[in-house]
Parts: C-alpha cells; sequence; structure tokens
C-alpha cells in the first residue's frame, strides 16, 4: 500500500513537473501572428458557392456581399452571437461578375463587367426590386476586362476602375479594345462621367483615405512589382494601354500612346511574321526606371508605396483606412491591404514629403482559406474578409470563403511605422526596445533597389547595394530609433530588417522585421550630428527565435543524399529570392509544390533554366502563369535544383 502511494506520488510529481516544462516552453516560444489576430471563418450554407467580389457593411451591423456569380447577399448576425449561425438572404441575382459593393443612402451600388449600378429594396422585403444603371461603359468580351468598385467620394460621387484585356497575337500585351479601359471613371449619382486618370493595368483595389483616391495594381507588362498609388486627377500610372483614349472628350490627359511610343521602346518584334514576346534584359547596362521617364511625361504618377512582388503580395487587391479607433489594436490610421495571390493582408503607413505621398510596407496577416479580394470593419471594430481564387489562384485550402479577423487585445511587437529623416529614418516601435540591443549597429540589415520600367511582365530587383547604417539614436522612452544611412536614393526601395531588436522587459523580437519605405523624396531637415548617435558595434550573433530552431520539415529523402543540401540551409535562398511566395514544400499554393516539382525528373540544370525561363504550358492547371526569375544567382538556383531533385 506504501509502495502504491509512493509510486502514485511520484508519478503525480513527474506529470507536474513534465506540464510545467511544457507550459514553460510553451510561454518561452516566440508568438506568431494568431497570437494578436484571430482569423474566424463564417459558416456558409451547403451547396452555396461564396466567391466574393464586393463586402459591404450596413448601418444595422448586417454585411452585404457580392459574388462572382452575379448574387448579392445580405447576411444577418454575421459576429455568431449567442454561438448561432449567421443567416443568408439572397438581395439581387442576375449580375455580371460584380466586383466591388458599396452602401448609401439605403441603396447599394455595385461595379458590374459593363456598368455600375443601384439596387434599392423599395418595398422593405430585404430582396432588391430597382436595379438602377447608373452609368454602362463598352465591353469587348475579353475575359479580362473586369470593372472594380465603386468607392465613394466625400461629395457622394463615385470612382470605378477598368481592367485592360490582353493581345491576340501579343497575349502577354495588355491593350485597351474599347473606352475606357485602363482608366478611373469619376461617376456622379446622376450618371455623369469624367475619366479621371489612366494607367492601370489590373487596378483590383480603390481606397478614399482623407479624401483622396488611392488605388493597387499588379505586377504584369509595364509594372514592375505591384504597389499603391496616390491618384489625382490627370494623371499617368504608368501602363500605356488606356492612352488610346487620351484625345477624347473630357480626358485630363494631355499626351497620347503614339506621343509616349516616340519616347519609350514598345519592345514590339516581329520574327516570321509573328510577334515575340519581350523578355527580361539579364545584365542590362542601362535599364530605364519610372523616374527618369517622368522628365518627359510629368503626369506620370509613381507609386506612394512600392509593394515588392512575391514578399507583399503578387495580385494586391483592397485598401482600407483603420478607422475602429483602436479596436482592431495600435494601427489606427493606418492602411490595410489585401493579397489575392497570397491569401494575406498588409500593412501601409502613408506620410507626404515634398508635396507627395510616400511611405512604407510591412507583412500583416497570412493564412486565409482563400485570395483575399474585399474587407470592411465590421460594427465591433473586426475585419470581415471576402476572398475568392477562381481562375487567378491563391494560397490556402479553399476557392472562396468569408472570414472575419479579430484583434485578441494583446498588442504584438512591431514596427508601428518608419518615416524618412534627412539623413536616414526612424522607426516608432509599438512597444519600447531594449536600449542596449537597440543601440547595436549589428540589431540591423538592409538593402536598397529599384524595378526596371519596360514592356517585360515584370522586373527583377536591380541595382540593389547594402545599407550603409553608421548611427543609431534611441529615444528616451524608447519606442523610436533613429537610424543615421550614408547611401539614402531617391526613387529607391528601401528595405529595413530589425532581426536584433527586442521588446523591452519581455524580450519580445518583432513579429514582421522586415519594412520597405519607398523614398520618392528625402526630406530636408536637420541631420543629427556624430556627438547624437550610437556607433557600437556588437558581434554577437542576434538571439535566434525558438520558432525558428523548432521548425522542421519532414523530407528523410533529403537527409539520406548527403550532396544535396538540407532544407535548413535552403531556406534562407527561397525565401530571399521570393521563391516562398509562391511555392510550398509538399502542398500546393499559387504553383506546384517542391515535391510534385521533383516528380517531373528534370535535371538540375533543366530547372535552372525555368526559373529563369518558366513554361506555364507545363503546368496548365495552375492559372498564375511563374514570371522570369533572371535575378535568382546561378550558384543559388543550383543550389535551389539540387535540393528539389533530394525530394524524390
Amino acid at each position: 500500500m506504501q509502495y502504491s502511494i509512493r509510486k502514485w506520488f511520484i508519478t503525480c510529481l513527474v506529470a507536474i513537473v513534465g506540464l510545467h516544462t511544457v507550459n514553460a516552453q510553451k510561454n518561452d516560444a516566440a508568438p506568431t501572428e494568431s497570437d494578436y489576430y484571430k482569423i474566424i471563418t463564417l459558416p456558409v450554407p451547403e451547396n452555396m458557392l461564396l466567391e466574393i467580389g464586393g463586402v459591404a457593411t450596413l448601418p444595422d451591423g448586417r454585411i452585404a456581399v457580392s459574388t462572382r456569380r452575379g448574387e448579392v447577399w445580405t447576411i444577418e448576425n454575421p459576429y455568431m452571437y449567442h454561438g448561432a449561425s449567421p443567416r443568408f438572404v439572397l438581395f439581387a441575382s442576375g449580375l455580371h461578375e460584380a466586383l466591388g459593393l458599396a452602401y448609401k443612402n439605403n441603396a447599394l451600388y455595385v461595379a458590374q463587367r459593363g456598368e455600375l449600378t443601384r439596387l434599392v429594396d423599395n418595398d422593405g422585403d430585404g430582396k432588391a426590386d430597382l436595379y438602377e444603371t447608373v452609368y454602362a461603359w463598352p465591353l469587348s468580351g475579353h475575359y479580362h476586362e473586369y470593372s472594380f468598385g465603386p468607392k465613394f467620394a466625400p461629395d457622394g460621387s463615385m470612382f470605378v476602375t477598368a481592367n485592360v484585356a490582353f493581345g491576340a497575337q501579343e497575349w502577354w500585351r495588355g491593350e485597351s479594345r474599347v473606352p475606357w479601359r485602363g482608366w478611373t471613371m469619376h461617376i456622379q449619382p446622376d450618371g455623369k462621367m469624367e475619366p479621371w486618370a489612366t494607367g492601370m493595368r489590373s487596378p483590383a483595389g480603390l481606397g478614399m483615405i482623407d479624401g483622396e483616391l488611392f488605388y493597387t495594381d499588379n505586377q504584369g507588362d509595364w509594372m514592375g512589382s505591384g504597389g499603391v498609388w496616390h491618384l489625382k486627377k490627370g494623371s499617368f500610372t504608368g501602363h500605356p494601354a488606356g492612352l488610346r483614349w487620351a484625345n477624347e472628350a473630357d480626358s485630363p490627359i494631355p499626351f497620347d500612346d503614339n506621343a509616349f511610343y516616340a519616347s519609350v521602346d514598345k519592345r514590339q518584334v516581329k520574327e516570321n511574321g509573328r510577334f515575340v514576346k519581350p523578355e527580361n534584359i539579364q545584365n542590362e547596362k542601362d535599364p530605364q526606371f519610372l523616374y527618369q521617364v517622368k522628365e518627359k511625361f510629368p503626369e506620370l504618377q509613381l507609386p506612394a508605396v512600392w509593394l515588392p512582388h512575391g514578399i507583399l503580395g503578387i495580385s494586391n487587391s483592397e485598401i482600407l483606412i483603420d478607422e475602429t479607433g483602436g479596436k482592431f489594436g495600435p494601427f489606427a490610421g493606418q492602411l490595410f491591404v489585401g493579397d489575392q495571390g497570397q491569401s494575406k493582408i498588409m500593412r501601409v503607413v502613408l506620410e507626404k514629403v515634398n508635396g507627395e505621398f510616400q511611405g512604407v510596407a510591412f507583412d500583416f496577416k497570412q493564412d486565409f482559406q482563400s485570395g483575399v479580394l474585399r474587407m470592411d470593419w465590421g460594427h465591433d471594430g473586426s475585419l470581415f474578409v471576402g476572398e475568392t481564387n477562381r481562375g487567378w489562384g491563391s494560397a490556402g485550402t479553399k476557392t472562396s470563403g468569408l472570414e472575419r479577423l479579430v484583434w485578441t487585445g494583446k498588442v504584438p511587437m512591431e514596427m508601428k511605422t518608419v518615416r524618412a529623416m534627412p539623413d536616414g529614418f526612424e522607426i516608432e516601435f509599438t512597444l519600447p526596445v531594449e536600449k542596449q540591443t537597440a543601440e547595436n549597429l549589428n540589431a540591423y540589415s538592409g538593402r536598397s533597389f529599384i524595378y526596371k520600367y519596360n514592356a517585360v511582365y515584370g522586373s527583377p530587383t536591380v541595382n540593389e547595394e547594402k545599407l550603409k547604417i553608421k548611427g543609431i539614436k534611441v529615444s528616451e522612452d524608447g519606442t523610436k530609433v533613429r537610424l543615421v544611412v550614408d547611401n539614402l536614393r531617391q526613387y529607391y526601395l528601401h528595405e529595413i530588417n530589425t532581426p536584433g531588436i527586442r521588446a523591452q522587459g519581455s524580450g519580445l523580437p518583432v513579429l514582421h522585421p522586415a519594412a520597405y519605405y519607398t523614398l520618392n523624396n528625402i526630406p530636408e531637415g536637420v541631420k543629427l550630428s556624430e556627438k547624437e548617435y550610437s556607433t557600437r558595434i556588437v558581434s554577437a550573433k542576434a538571439p535566434v527565435r525558438k520558432s525558428d530552431e523548432t521548425k522542421k520539415v519532414v523530407v528523410t529523402t533529403v537527409e539520406k543524399k548527403k550532396k544535396a543540401p538540407t532544407y535548413a540551409e535552403i531556406q534562407p535562398l527561397l525565401a530571399s529570392n521570393t521563391c516562398l511566395a509562391c511555392h510550398q514544400v509538399d502542398k500546393r499554393q499559387v504553383g506546384p509544390s517542391y515535391v510534385d516539382v521533383a516528380k517531373r525528373k528534370y535535371s538540375n540544370e533543366k530547372i535552372v533554366e525555368l526559373i529563369y525561363n518558366p513554361q506555364p504550358q507545363n503546368w496548365p492547371e495552375y492559372a498564375t502563369p511563374m514570371p522570369p526569375m533572371p535575378q535568382v544567382p546561378k550558384d543559388e538556383a543550383l543550389k535551389i535544383a539540387a535540393w528539389i531533385n533530394s525530394l524524390q
């Protein structure tokens, strides 16, 4: 009996100690995005395919969504109070691919492919009985002629954007077959339309920020990467297709496509009677950049913020300003930008320098179940996220859905914002930093780079240069850090990394330690003197996150093949070359998994060739073609290829 009691006591003691150890390890692990923001998936009725093209919050708390299949639904109890499921009510149907939704004055407004439509429930039965055309525009019938919007201006007028089509022979080249493709249209409630701006390729996201119009575009021909543009009247944002209509009545653009192509090479070449797709010129001696073309055409509007392709999305969408007054966390007044391809949301902060917008972008939240296309705020400060991927491809496990993002109340350790300074940057953190680590130059790193401007689909990062960070000044309260940088470059994108920074007291690392600042203008002002900043260098390596230490990929064949690099060795190369944006080890994402590529049994050299010159026809089941990646160094591409083939 005594033995049994002792044995029981020892067993309990071991269990308690073991539990304490597990909890200690759990508490000691680096936090993740889900510790701060939770994704709640709304249940959808059986047999309903909710491919969402628009989301709008109604005054009574209901959520309205439009779908790519031409329906508008209202959703009662979207917050699922008391555990009750949401109730879906069909409000309208028969629309043509509705890719936007807005509410005003007891009516819903939706952009169909060929018109802006006003929907009204006059008899109060919960269903629209008035379908009123506010304004209609032409269609050629090309599949890519999507229309997005509307977005309301403070005066009650609306903005709608229109995608370009693609050529018949030149299937890669965007073209404007009918007015006003590649344009933003400014539409009054009475149906009067004025052409507002052109230069858009695939302008999927609109945002009204303090009365100013912004939009997002996607990488493609003439678009080196995605980004956020300030859209003033008369702006030209880079894609030349819409210039075809610049001579039409009421156009605010003073030059047409002929004038443009007289100064900028169209890269239109025929061989054997057929057009040849223009490809990136590796090691190009004198590439052309947007800011250089702006000298000839001052109406050209540079992106306020570049969103580096493959890092901060691949198909940028909705822009939404945080107007929740702190209900969504410590980012009030900042912008959230969706991404359809990577199924995630980024965070953007703008500032004005020399009268023009510029700013910084960060990663924010990933792991949505499908492509993030539309967003709107709920009455409780949570974020409703409408999703779809049909024909476009996206990360995630579903083809569509409606999810809700909720702040848990915990404040993450983040770079809250980054501001341009005359001699560098100022980083503001959400929590005070450990001064000792923050004053170490080795706690920071970075680079600057730019994109080419040409008719090629996308651009590699070019003219890369390591940031020369020579000094640091930490504010008294520990929330701000000035970085003195010796080699700022106007018009370049500046990447700032903070791997060595820790929060004061808790020691938490920065959740998203990379910032991307678009430096269109360097502000004037007083620079820090050498007496004001620290130049201390501590050579010890920055602490490694436990989540990185414990991350494992179960690929036993890699361990068996001694000549092939391990995943731990190859992961930094996959990350730095943005491969992980579209590919995962063993499951489908935007592109095929590496395991599926290995099954093709290409040679290492063939894989390298396909990295530089992809063949989308080899993977017809994937909607999004892989762009050429000539910027991947040959030695790194060979290592990646060897690792992929080890997965066989």
